[in-house]
């Protein structure tokens, strides 16, 4: 009767009394197995806390090995505030300013410290310069907008201009290798010093991809191509997405976009223009992730010449779907709301 008593007190217990528990009970005449019947804990538990007991005479935990830590918490704030005034310094600069701190570590010890407070090494994101004035209209802009929904985003036009490099040199590459396995041929990504470059102009809009067009070799889009541009593939990308319906064109602010000439032409086609379009703004452009998908899709296909990386080029680009474009233009009312949670700063678009 005895027995079952303790056994049955001993499923009673809390976690924290667990160990203490096991012991008292072994103490008193218990076998492991009698304590594995209980179910109180896996049975290899059970019998490395009788285990250890035996060997140490002690139901203490032994202390864990290892040297003392070498900072104390508030020093490890110190180093925190350190970091944080300044993101790109190294471990070892960090190390050094810490030491003269008073703090005696290492590179090797400013590592894990950071990581415990969530301060991982990453490569810099690469974005557009932002002025002042670029911040301040980028919050005009989501003022003006803010109240859009995607039903009215669905009704804008964007477009925008691209470069595309042979050799994959358009965009990022990974590859997945084995150890020894960094320059195997099918682990590289081939460079040439002085690669062809195609640059294109393209426009979409949530009913799908619009037109796409190749400029002339060694061509820079100025104001008379521009023009020539919009009035063979932009109007005929309105009429056919849109018909009779009323749609609004978004372009950005370069300096061929914003020539007399283009703004009087584009009033007497009656085109309406989303903005003004804050200046070095392309993460609020979803064409912008529209051209990273196509690059990766022409990448893959290794062009090797001009002429197969424009075929390819225009190839990729009627395949997206229109789903693909409606999702990206579904996600604008987000894009704009990032621009005030940011406060004007760079989104994560």
């Amino acid at each position: 009767m005895y027995e079952i008593i303790v056994l049955q007190l001993l499923t009673m217990v809390t976690y924290k009394e667990t160990r203490a528990a096991i012991i008292a009970v072994h103490k008193n005449g218990f076998t492991g197995k009698d304590i594995v019947a209980t179910k109180i804990a896996p049975k290899s538990t059970i019998y490395r806390f009788i285990k250890n007991f035996k060997e140490r005479g002690s139901i203490l935990v032994k202390k864990a090995s290892g040297l003392p830590r070498k900072s104390s918490k508030r020093q490890d704030r110190l180093l925190k505030r350190i970091q944080l005034r300044d993101q790109s310094a190294t471990s070892a600069e960090l190390a050094q300013e810490w030491q003269q701190a008073g703090v005696s570590a290492s590179a090797r010890t400013v590592r894990p410290r950071l990581l415990e407070d969530g301060l991982v090494s990453r490569r810099a994101a690469k974005k557009p310069l932002l002025s002042k004035k670029n911040i301040r209209d980028r919050l005009i802009f989501y003022r003006k907008y803010s109240e859009w929904t995607a039903e009215d985003w669905g009704k804008v036009i964007f477009s925008d201009e691209a470069p595309f490099r042979l050799f994959g040199a358009s965009g990022k590459r990974l590859v997945r290798r084995r150890k020894g396995e960094r320059y195997h041929q099918s682990c590289v990504m081939p460079t040439v010093k002085h690669p062809d470059t195609i640059h294109v102009w393209g426009c979409f809009s949530s009913k799908g991809v619009g037109s796409l067009t190749i400029l002339p070799k060694n061509t820079a889009m100025k104001k008379e191509w521009y023009q020539n541009t919009l009035q063979q593939q932009l109007l005929p990308t309105t009429q056919q997405q849109f018909g009779e319906e009323q749609c609004i064109f978004q372009h950005d602010g370069a300096p061929c976009h914003k020539a007399k000439v283009i703004t009087k032409w584009l009033g007497d086609q009656n085109v309406e223009i989303l903005g003004p379009w804050p200046g070095n703004s392309p993460d609020l452009n979803p064409i912008e992730n529209l051209w990273s998908i196509l690059k990766r899709r022409v990448d893959k296909q290794k062009p090797t010449n001009s002429d197969k990386l424009q075929e390819v080029i225009m190839k990729e680009w009627v395949a997206i779907s229109q789903d693909l474009a409606q999702k990206l233009i579904e996600i604008m009312p987000s894009r704009i709301a990032e621009v005030l949670k940011k406060k004007g700063q760079h989104c994560k678009y």
